[in-house]
């Protein structure tokens, strides 16, 4: 093709994830000519399969725990609450309906150039795009980002593609909600779809390969979940691992085998072991980005790939599978795409799994800090000891923190309870601002709330020890709480 036949711009954004959507609207309203192509989702997929549609039903769950709780409040319902379906659904589509329509807007206002369709490199820089109105556009990018993200990965099971199981996308659909449910797959999204079509009256088996939930997590706090999932009626199952599935005739239950020659079966197969990156139709060779192993594109820590003048962002980069991630990693590629210097390099993710209670993690665990040579004390509070929690009759779950004990250095938590998520953030600034544990403790947070209980965290590092001296500017703490 001639240069005649391709459109030049300053910004090509391949994907429309958080980190690529936000990018090109930041560059168009500075002026910038950007073009943004995306195959199906607009908006990416948080909004549309991920995080926005699973905590929305997240959040009806835990409407319908309160409501079942009700009479223990003080409050009366008439009728046993449940789960309409219909409603359910709808209010589901609302909320991502609500934020595609909004990115569709924003993203007109920013002055980009949207394009929906399929993107494949030709040549250095350089797409050709099969827009999903039958025409064709080739586009070279000054620079060029890849933001394609990733899809649900399919296990090596035979018969698993026959069976038409689902994914955690395809689940959202919403069709029905079965009487039970088999799950493979204990990581997060496994645990986290487990936990909420069990409160929607699911019965809910849950298979992990491996000897403990959340393979990341300490062993302790791994088990804890389990408890909780246990509780909630979830048939928790450890180092199960499926070797065959088929569907019975019909539509019928689905069957998996296991390596030890059992069986489990259920009216549906949620799959839930992983993502794998949409990169192996891009033609990325041909524009001389080089992946990894795994089929991420290799990046280095400025979030540089192996051709010139080409990024990538993202999950499809490798970064962490967090939508906060991404955004990041937007901030990043603005700052070096202007003249400036960022890199990934040391920096603090925090995520949280929104089973319910939910597990907020940031940092270091326990093994980690171990594993790295650190001399660490572990401060660890029932939650049930928080005023606010028993104000709100939600008092399931632990809190835990990793100090280093030479310096008191905050290296990691895990808040596993209610409003966890909202809390570790606090956890997050003590560790970027360096601060010594003892500060933490000795704040003064507004009572009764859960962050307060920080304070009592913290506390129980020191109960029955000798009270070191406490850092410049900072009381110590009187030691009661209501």
């Amino acid at each position: 093709m001639s240069d005649e036949d391709i459109e030049d711009v300053d910004l090509l954004v391949v994907g429309d994830g958080k980190a690529g959507k936000s990018l090109a609207m930041d560059r168009a309203k500075a002026g910038w000519r950007v073009v943004m192509v995306e195959r199906d989702k607009i908006g990416g997929t948080c909004i549309n399969v991920a995080c926005i549609p699973t905590k929305t039903l997240v959040g009806s769950a835990r409407t319908l725990l309160t409501a079942r709780d009700a009479a223990e409040r003080g409050v009366e319902i008439s009728g046993e609450p449940a789960v309409d379906l219909d409603r359910l659904r709808a209010h589901v589509e609302g909320v991502v309906g609500g934020m595609v329509s909004a990115h569709a807007k924003m993203f007109a206002d920013s002055g980009m150039d949207f394009i929906l369709g399929t993107a494949r490199f030709v040549g250095e820089r350089t797409v050709e795009i099969r827009t999903n109105d039958g025409t064709t556009r080739v586009v070279r990018g000054r620079d060029v980002v890849v933001n394609t993200g990733t899809t649900p990965a399919v296990p090596a099971l035979p018969g698993v593609t026959e069976a038409e199981v689902w994914n955690s996308e395809t689940i959202l659909h919403l069709e029905r909600l079965p009487e039970t449910l088999l799950i493979i797959g204990g990581g997060y999204v496994g645990c986290e779809f487990a936990s909420m079509f069990a409160v929607f009256g699911t019965r809910v088996t849950l298979l992990q390969g491996r000897d403990q939930l959340l393979p990341r997590e300490d062993p302790d706090v791994a088990g804890q979940v389990a408890d909780i999932l246990t509780d909630q009626g979830v048939d928790v199952h450890l180092g199960a691992r499926a070797s065959a599935v088929r569907r019975e005739p019909g539509h019928g239950d689905v069957v998996v085998t296991l390596a030890d020659g059992s069986s489990v079966r259920a009216q549906e197969l949620l799959v839930a072991t992983g993502r794998t990156p949409v990169t192996a139709d891009l033609g990325l060779d041909t524009a001389g980005v080089e992946l990894t192993k795994r089929g991420f594109v290799a990046v280095d820590n400025h979030l540089r790939t192996t051709a010139d003048h080409v990024w990538a962002a993202g999950d499809v980069a490798g970064s962490p599978q967090f939508t906060h991630a991404s955004w990041n990693d937007f901030r990043i590629l603005r700052a070096n795409l202007t003249g400036r210097d960022a890199t990934t390099t040391g920096r603090l993710v925090p995520y949280t799994v929104f089973i319910t209670p939910e597990l907020a993690r940031v940092g270091l665990t326990e093994t980690e800090a171990r594993a790295q040579g650190h001399d660490v004390k572990v401060a660890r509070l029932q939650v049930s000891a928080i005023p606010r929690a028993k104000t709100l009759d939600d008092t399931v779950g632990t809190w835990k923190a990793v100090v280093d004990a030479e310096t008191g250095q905050i290296l990691g938590a895990a808040l596993l309870g209610h409003n966890a998520g909202e809390v570790i953030a606090a956890v997050q600034m003590a560790i970027l601002g360096r601060m010594p544990y003892q500060q933490v403790r000795n704040a003064v947070i507004t009572h009764p709330t859960m962050g307060e209980g920080l304070n009592l965290l913290f506390d129980a590092l020191d109960q029955g020890a000798p009270r070191r001296k406490e850092p410049a500017g900072q009381a110590p703490p009187d030691g009661n709480r209501d």
